[in-house]
């Protein structure tokens, strides 16, 4: 397939509760229109502004490619739809599905513009609770750390895991089941991977209130990047927008986050990250 002259780009953790967001996410437009546009979770908690959001890209991007964050899972009083967990998540799929976007339940697509070609797999981890609270040894005594500081993630009351007893055992059969798909391609092109949450676990250490880590990931991930040959690895949920390197690999956390946060330190001139071709190559 000839070459594109688009770029592969990346934006997370629109949160379009705010009205502010929603007039940066109304804005968004690709740079050519050969661009395809990852979206790395967190849109809203809204079924219809979810739809509205990813259906604005779709429109406008040659390619739209969305994996959910916990926001989208949440199943809040304000959501005229009443599926919760594996039903929910379904059913953002298959709303995905209706307008042309790109799920981790999808063949990976393959970028054959500059930088690539590159397989490029979306997809839906969770997190287990095992990025423990430092000074805790287990599950049970992080969380109970968590509670008693008052750092506890608004998932433990709006993100359900029906049918699955937890959200660690979500987790498990998601891990489990996207590991068997990576090492079904592994090795036949170079990957970029998708996750809302990070991989690895280093990216969090920056974070005040480490409490918060263990909703941030599995460490049954840690080797991906390296194990599955990625090219580069895309993340957001943390809400710290910036690039590191963990083992030779860049990895992109490429969140907007809460209009408290950007305001602060100011909008990134380039709100959908430039992922492929690398600026630095």
């Amino acid at each position: 397939m000839a070459r594109t002259d688009g770029a592969l780009r990346a934006i997370s953790d629109l949160h379009l509760s705010y009205d502010e967001n929603r007039e940066i996410t109304a804005g968004l437009k690709p740079s050519s229109p050969d661009d395809w546009l990852i979206v790395a979770g967190d849109v809203g908690e809204l079924m219809a502004d979810i739809e509205w959001a990813l259906t604005l890209l779709a429109e406008r991007f040659a390619r739209v490619i969305w994996v959910p964050g916990n926001h989208e899972l949440w199943t809040v009083k304000q959501e005229t739809s009443p599926l919760r967990g594996v039903e929910r998540y379904r059913a953002l799929v298959e709303m995905c599905r209706r307008i042309g976007v790109v799920t981790p339940e999808d063949p990976y697509p393959v970028w054959h513009g500059a930088g690539g070609p590159v397989r490029i797999a979306p997809l839906f981890l969770l997190y287990d609770y095992s990025f423990l609270t430092p000074g805790t040894s287990t599950v049970e005594e992080s969380l109970a750390k968590a509670w008693e500081a008052g750092i506890v993630c608004t998932d433990e009351f709006f993100l359900h895991p029906d049918p699955y007893p937890g959200r660690a055992e979500w987790c498990a059969a998601r891990v489990e089941e996207t590991e068997r798909r990576l090492t079904e391609v592994a090795g036949d092109l170079p990957l970029v991977l998708v996750n809302h949450w990070p991989l690895v676990r280093t990216p969090t250490e920056v974070m005040i209130h480490q409490e918060f880590v263990q909703w941030c990931g599995t460490v049954r991930t840690a080797d991906w990047h390296t194990r599955f040959g990625a090219r580069a690895v895309v993340y957001g949920h943390l809400h710290i927008p910036r690039s590191t390197v963990y083992d030779g690999v860049p990895f992109e956390e490429v969140s907007l986050g809460y209009p408290r946060e950007w305001r602060r330190y100011g909008l990134r001139s380039e709100l959908a990250r430039q992922i492929l071709p690398r600026p630095d190559a």
